[in-house]
């Protein structure tokens, strides 16, 4: 099995206009991480510790295995992490009109800057209910992840997965030709 190996803590220094993905940003969410952020803001939870950990319960198609990835796109996804005002602009117009105002200007200090990772080695050959990534830090931040690192390694994962079955299956001399993006489920 792989070992966990500890991801150095994203900094600003990683930051700029040119590296942020416009698909992989911090809208490509779901609302209820949003409204959750919002409850725990509400409760006054900006200091709560969370750890999240990022696993599957069942291999793909069927199988014994998993090869893990989408690691490095979550690892930038992490470093440039940061809400644009045109992203709190959009959420101020469809969230609830009694939303605080006070919640956008929290948001839109929000970094990763106190998020732990660590993660088994990218390619990994995993198996379910293990633990790929671990997250530590404050519970609003960890909750909005979610579901963006869940989206990133889950397609990518498939993936590669389905390449190494077909690997597999065609035996190591058959050239593979890659058709898989018009059929895709992630940017």
């Amino acid at each position: 099995m792989a070992t966990a190996d500890r991801v150095e803590k994203p900094s600003d220094k990683f930051r700029s206009p040119q590296s942020r993905n416009g698909v992989v940003q911090p809208l490509l969410t779901d609302m209820y991480q949003i409204n959750m952020a919002y409850a725990y803001w509400k409760s006054g939870k900006m200091a709560d510790v969370a750890v999240f950990d990022l696993f599957f319960r069942k291999s793909p198609f069927g199988g014994e295995f998993t090869i893990f990835a989408g690691l490095d796109e979550c690892i930038a996804f992490l470093q440039n992490f940061r809400y644009t005002k045109s992203d709190l602009e959009y959420l101020a117009c469809v969230m609830d009109p009694g939303v605080e105002k006070p919640f956008f200007e929290y948001l839109s200090q929000l970094t990763t800057t106190d998020v732990t990772v660590m993660a088994i080695h990218e390619g990994s050959v995993v198996f379910p209910r293990v633990p790929l990534i671990t997250l530590e830090g404050p519970l609003i931040v960890i909750q909005l992840l979610e579901t963006t690192l869940l989206n990133l390694v889950n397609y990518a994962s498939l993936l590669a997965t389905n390449a190494a079955r077909y690997r597999l299956a065609a035996g190591p001399h058959k050239q593979l030709l890659e058709f898989g993006l018009r059929r895709a489920q992630g940017p």
